[in-house]
C-alpha cells in the first residue's frame, strides 16, 4: 500500500512544477493575438538602471513584483465565447472578487482580483473586456471583439496606474482601488 501512495505522489510531482493556466489554450489558436512575458524578461527589464524619468522608475519598481503577464486579443466571435465561458469556468474555481466593472454602450469591462498581503496588494488581476466589436476601436484592420489581460505576482494596485500607461491598457485599470 505504501508503495502504491508513493506511485501516486511521484506521478503528481510534475504536475506540481507546471503553472498552466487554463488561459493558455488562447496563444495556439487561431484568430488570437497573444503577449505572454514572464518572469524573466520582467526581472531582465526591472534590473535595468533608470535615471531621471520617475514614471519609467515607478514602472520598474511595480514590475519588480509581478511574475507573469498574459494578454489575449481576439476579433472572432467563437473565440470571444470561449473566452467567456473560460473566464467564468476560472471565477468559479479560484479565489477572485470582482474590483470594479464598467459598461460603457455594449463595452464590458471587468476586473477581478485574488488578495494580496493588504488592501493595496493582490497575487492576480484579471481584466476581462468584452463587447468591443460594435466601437470604433480597429487596430491594424482588425475589430477587436474580446480582451483579456492577466497579471500576477506581487501586485501593488497604488502603482497600477503606471502599467496603464506604459502598455496602453484601458484608463479604467488607473483607478483599481481594492478595500473599503
Amino acid at each position: 500500500m505504501k508503495k502504491c501512495i508513493a506511485l501516486f505522489l511521484i506521478a503528481l510531482i510534475p504536475l506540481w512544477g507546471t503553472s498552466q493556466s487554463m488561459f493558455d489554450k488562447f496563444e495556439d489558436m487561431d484568430h488570437v493575438a497573444a503577449v505572454t512575458i514572464n518572469k524573466g524578461l520582467i526581472n531582465m527589464l526591472s534590473s535595468v538602471d533608470i535615471e531621471g524619468d520617475q514614471d519609467a522608475k515607478d514602472f520598474v519598481e511595480m514590475a519588480k513584483g509581478l511574475n507573469g503577464i498574459k494578454v489575449f486579443v481576439t476579433e472572432d466571435k467563437d473565440v470571444s465565447a470561449d473566452m467567456r465561458s473560460t473566464v467564468k469556468k476560472y471565477l468559479k474555481s479560484s479565489r477572485l472578487e470582482e474590483l470594479m466593472r464598467v459598461k460603457d454602450g455594449d463595452v464590458n469591462v471587468k476586473f477581478y482580483v485574488k488578495e494580496g498581503k493588504d488592501d493595496n496588494h493582490v497575487t492576480e488581476l484579471l481584466m476581462f473586456v468584452s463587447g468591443i466589436k460594435n466601437t470604433d476601436l480597429d487596430i491594424n484592420g482588425r475589430k477587436l471583439e474580446t480582451i483579456l489581460v492577466t497579471l500576477t505576482g506581487n501586485i501593488d494596485l497604488r502603482k497600477i496606474g503606471s502599467l496603464t500607461e506604459k502598455m496602453d491598457l484601458p484608463e479604467e485599470l488607473s483607478k483599481a482601488r481594492k478595500g473599503k
